[in-house]
């Protein structure tokens, strides 16, 4: 169902506020250039300091502005399940494509409990969900044999694997029929030889062309240019983590005049050293 390359799509702040006029641009410059899907709200896009109300405000924005042109993909996570619940229905009731649920973060839940959270966010609403295994944020991995118990419920169609580990991959590639995408763009190119049907991307905020590119190769089996674009998108890969995401991908954004690189505390703006070091990176990749 969900496929190629997907952005975690980040959210502009202006004054404190979400910049609508920002996000509309953005927006744009992804239908301009092949992103397959919209991921709005996921930690990338600073969900963890929205409001619920803004929370639901940018899912609405984003998927009334982008209508049916390409699939918009709803951050519903959190680590109260009835929170989760109540972000779920929302997305139902917009008519998102889905939504992208991460593994409950700071509980430390059992497998058990993973398990009966998803269970129980499925069986409330018919929406296909994409779990999100992400253990550096979350402090807990979804075991395979808990991605293939859940894979058996009719509407968890997929998973985002951030874990970091081919192994976890392949463990749930053998284990289960479920659409697996990555979450780490510098494992991309390797999780999609293994089988991964694409990426909901960081690196495709700022290149999105790229990025819808290496996936459509590889779907397409051709792994040789596959590869190159991976070697190509590696640096950029890498810039994009040299601090906590979103910062670097806002910063780079700001850096193409795109949005303006504000964040709500905890985070904050770039060390001056990181973006030179963020601009020299760009500069090599024809970004700026």
């Amino acid at each position: 169902m969900f496929h190629g390359s997907m952005v975690a799509i980040v959210t502009p702040f202006t004054n404190g506020r979400v910049d609508k006029v920002a996000l509309k641009k953005l927006i744009d410059f992804h239908l301009q250039n092949g992103t397959d899907a919209l991921v709005p709200c996921g930690t990338t896009g600073e969900a963890a300091t929205l409001s619920h109300e803004e929370h639901k405000k940018v899912l609405s924005f984003v998927k009334e502005y982008v209508g049916n042109k390409i699939p918009v993909i709803c951050g519903a996570g959190s680590n109260n399940t009835e929170e989760a619940l109540e972000l779920t229905r929302h997305a139902k009731k917009i008519r998102a494509a889905g939504v992208l649920s991460v593994v409950p973060y700071y509980n430390k839940p059992t497998q058990e409990g993973i398990y009966r959270h998803y269970a129980y966010i499925a069986n409330k609403v018919d929406i296909p969900i994409v779990l999100y295994n992400v253990p550096s944020r979350t402090g807990i991995s979804i075991a395979p044999a808990t991605v293939a118990r859940l894979a058996k419920i009719p509407n968890i169609v997929a998973i985002k694997e951030a874990s970091g580990s081919l192994e976890q991959v392949s463990l749930i590639l053998n284990q289960c029929s479920i659409t697996v995408l990555s979450g780490d763009d510098a494992l991309t190119f390797p999780i999609m030889a293994l089988g991964g049907k694409g990426a909901i991307s960081v690196t495709a905020n700022i290149v999105p062309d790229r990025v819808h590119s290496l996936t459509q190769a590889a779907l397409e089996g051709n792994f040789e240019r596959a590869r190159k674009l991976h070697f190509e998108l590696l640096l950029l890969n890498k810039a994009m983590f040299i601090e906590t995401n979103p910062i670097p991908v806002k910063t780079a954004l700001s850096l193409m005049r795109k949005v303006k690189a504000e964040f709500r505390l905890p985070l904050c703006k770039m060390k001056k050293e990181n973006i030179e070091i963020l601009k020299l990176i760009l500069q090599k990749n024809n970004v700026m």
